[in-house]
């Protein structure tokens, strides 16, 4: 599938939209807060999500019945591409958008849609999202968190939430957690919407070793979900966190390419300005970073197509692995200037913490080994490791 000439038309209009509105208070934020500068500018950032809501670049991938633009998925991507070209900042909004809304448009009630797609669509309303555990990573279905029915309906949650994205920011959390006493893995699991702003919570940023903390802990101490924010049935919560897992993995990651372009010219400029260029190896290691990053596009056309979702299920770990690496060469670019803090020089700032915020990429949103399992069990048809019977 092509992204080319036949939608120049929609290249231009996001292109000249972009040109028009990311300046005057919005232009300190072209390209920040991406992965690993997801705190910065974060009042600036969310009123940026309501100002493209106003011009019509908020879910425009969601059906016209939910507020979208219900572009087709080719479209979609030249919008993503379009975005990180002109440089627009890592969306306030992005969670909302990409997870927790098509999630609501394929399983929530008409209530529920009513009240949160709205919010997520006009760039009001931010979410974050509560899977993750201190023993429930990559393992999911080990998940401790509980929630307890009272008398009048509603849920009871008392747990802990991990590695938690912009939590110190959002309105809302969505939650999984264990509703049936006694039950293991996948079963007995519900799927909650949780307002943050309520007795019962407490939110923990968590600083990281590049100096953001974008990440939080989530304590739930009998914070409390309303019946009408169960999102299905009790006991169908692995079901819809599965598919919004699906969501997790889909349009919105396919233009990221045109920002990790812009992460690979800041490297090649920054080789160009000390002399490393002038290292053959540094030099040929720029040229095959390039070429991968061509490689993921090209992944990411096939995956458009792609009736089998094979192409999918390596673009993770295609990814991740190309941004580890593209860290690793912009530390050896700076060479030993790479080792100091120095907050007035912007370029070094920037690669540093590219090196540090990339080693969490093999590992968050399922680690490399488990992105291997599901390619050699879903793409290759493998027979999945056999699990030892609890003692």
């Amino acid at each position: 599938m092509q992204t080319g000439g036949e939608h120049a038309g929609l290249r231009a209009e996001v292109a000249a939209w972009m040109h028009q509105h990311l300046k005057g208070q919005y232009a300190p934020l072209h390209h920040r807060g991406g992965p690993g500068d997801e705190d910065a500018f974060p009042r600036e950032r969310k009123a940026w999500e309501a100002e493209l809501a106003a011009g019509g670049w908020t879910c425009v991938g969601w059906p016209r019945s939910a507020g979208g633009r219900e572009l087709p998925p080719a479209q979609q991507l030249v919008v993503h591409e379009e975005y990180a070209r002109a440089g627009g900042p890592g969306r306030m909004g992005h969670i909302g958008e990409g997870l927790i809304g098509p999630t609501l448009i394929a399983h929530g009630s008409a209530d529920q849609q009513a009240r949160f797609l709205p919010g997520i669509r006009n760039g009001t309303m931010f979410w974050c999202q509560g899977y993750s555990e201190p023993h429930a990573g990559s393992d999911l279905a080990n998940v401790q968190t509980r929630a307890v029915q009272d008398a009048g309906g509603d849920w009871l949650v008392h747990g802990q939430k991990v590695w938690t994205s912009l939590a110190h920011e959002a309105d809302w959390i969505f939650v999984l957690a264990r509703c049936k006493p006694g039950t293991r893995g996948k079963q007995g699991l519900i799927f909650l919407l949780m307002p943050l702003d309520q007795p019962g919570v407490t939110v923990r940023p968590i600083r990281q070793i590049g100096g953001s903390s974008e990440f939080n802990e989530v304590f739930f101490d009998g914070a409390r979900a309303s019946a009408a924010d169960v999102v299905g049935a009790p006991g169908d919560g692995w079901r819809i966190a599965m598919d919004l897992l699906v969501a997790e993995r889909g349009m919105s990651t396919l233009g990221q390419q045109m920002h990790f372009r812009h992460e690979l010219e800041l490297v090649a400029d920054a080789a160009r300005a000390n002399g490393a260029w002038r290292d053959p190896v540094l030099r040929r290691r720029i040229g095959q970073a390039r070429a991968g990053l061509h490689a993921m596009r090209y992944n990411a056309l096939r995956m458009l197509s792609d009736a089998a979702g094979h192409a999918g299920l390596i673009h993770k770990y295609l990814w991740s692995n190309w941004h580890r690496a593209l860290g690793e060469l912009a530390m050896d670019v700076l060479g030993a200037d790479g080792n100091l803090v120095a907050p007035d020089d912007a370029r070094r700032s920037r690669l540093q913490a590219l090196f540090l915020f990339s080693r969490a990429d093999t590992i968050y949103a399922g680690t490399n080994e488990i992105q291997l399992n599901i390619i050699a069990e879903r793409g290759l048809g493998m027979p999945g490791e056999p699990r030892r019977a609890a003692a």
